[in-house]
């Protein structure tokens, strides 16, 4: 298949300044920096090294529950039985017992904010019957999402030599997270939770160190060091941090602060194109018209670095031959961006209307054309 290649630049109002700073030395093993809203990662270290997820593991047991509350095969006042592997779990723990009645309300509030691997047992019995069987669950989920380098084997994150996810990984978790459920999301900026009259606080320590940070998790085991995922909010931007392999609780929030502060300052978010702006006309072979114009359905943002907006170039491509007919919204071509010669990332555009067949001569017509020139 053959490319009609299209050359645009984007010439945009912010001017151009001095080259990115570049990003600070953090003391961990690995780190990431997302864009929730345009999904494009900022900057990382080892964002695919293979590594033990800790409690970090709970923020896949949370989106199972949350979709088994949105499915409605849960409810959040249920009361749930508490097994004797629940109530015997080692760890972090929120405390229930066989004989005190516990709801699912309860339990996700002692899994969120207590990090409680009882609650994280409890929960995975209800909804899949076993742990062993709710880990079915959190891979399948993690397939469907696109975490292509996790495997989790139990719902709390104790150690096993098959349970590992990485950097890159975790993020788009803690993106869908806040993305599919928000209004479950919001339980991760409370600070402490109470239940059988033992207060523990919320263990993510920038919930008290930068009043824009509204979650997410913390984990630690021998192996794994402290980390933490971490996301903010500031403006209209919400930007999610992973950091994994800190040396202790102290240094994981710093450094993980420090890693949201440099996307925040070194970064911003611009519209390139408007929701149906016309970016080309493609060239329409048998169609009742001869070109259809092209571009994205819903606005174009992206985080760019600042200053850097005038540099961006781009390359528009469409597939070759545009038949008809052609629906609106119908893929027709690839969006090539680039930033000082360093390619961001490829998208698709779409017709932005209806192109019908043409009659018979029409098409006879085309048809001949295009064995005219393919000779």
């Amino acid at each position: 298949m053959r490319l009609l290649v299209f050359l645009l630049f984007l010439v945009l109002t912010v001017p151009a300044s001095a080259q990115t700073a570049p990003p600070p030395a953090l003391a961990a093993n690995a780190w990431l920096l997302l864009d929730h809203g345009t999904g494009q990662v900022l900057v990382s270290h080892n964002p695919d090294e293979r590594i033990e997820p800790a409690s970090l593991t709970k923020l896949m047991t949370a989106y199972v529950t949350f979709s088994a509350l949105q499915a409605g095969t849960i409810t959040l006042d249920q009361e749930v039985p508490v097994s004797e592997k629940a109530w015997r779990m080692i760890g972090s723990r929120m405390f229930i017992e066989p004989r005190m009645p516990v709801t699912v309300d309860e339990l996700i509030h002692g899994m969120i904010i207590q990090s409680g691997n009882d609650a994280c047992v409890a929960l995975a019995e209800l909804i899949a019957g076993s742990e062993e069987a709710f880990a079915h669950l959190m891979n399948r989920e993690a397939k469907r999402l696109g975490m292509t380098n996790t495997n989790f084997t139990n719902s709390s994150g104790l150690p096993d030599d098959n349970l590992y996810t990485t950097a890159r990984d975790l993020a788009l978790l803690a993106s869908a997270l806040v993305r599919d459920f928000p209004e479950y999301y919001r339980l991760y900026s409370t600070r402490e939770y109470t239940y059988n009259k033992i207060t523990q606080p919320n263990r993510n320590r920038l919930l008290w160190m930068d009043s824009t940070v509204d979650g997410m998790k913390t984990g630690h085991t021998s192996r794994a060091g402290y980390c933490l995922v971490s996301s903010a909010e500031r403006g209209p931007r919400r930007l999610i941090s992973v950091l994994l392999g800190a040396e202790s609780e102290t240094i994981r929030a710093q450094e993980s602060l420090k890693l949201l502060n440099y996307g925040f300052q070194f970064f911003d978010t611009v519209k390139l194109y408007g929701a149906g702006q016309e970016l080309s006309r493609f060239r329409v072979w048998k169609g009742q018209v001869n070109d259809v114009p092209v571009g994205f359905v819903d606005d174009f943002v992206m985080s760019l670095p600042k200053g850097q907006n005038d540099r961006v170039e781009a390359a528009l491509a469409s597939q070759q031959p545009v038949l008809a007919p052609i629906s609106k919204g119908q893929v027709l071509g690839t969006l090539t961006l680039s930033l000082d010669g360093r390619q961001i990332g490829q998208y698709p555009v779409v017709a932005l209307a209806e192109v019908p067949v043409a009659g018979f001569f029409g098409r006879l017509w085309d048809q001949i054309y295009m064995w005219i020139k393919s000779l």
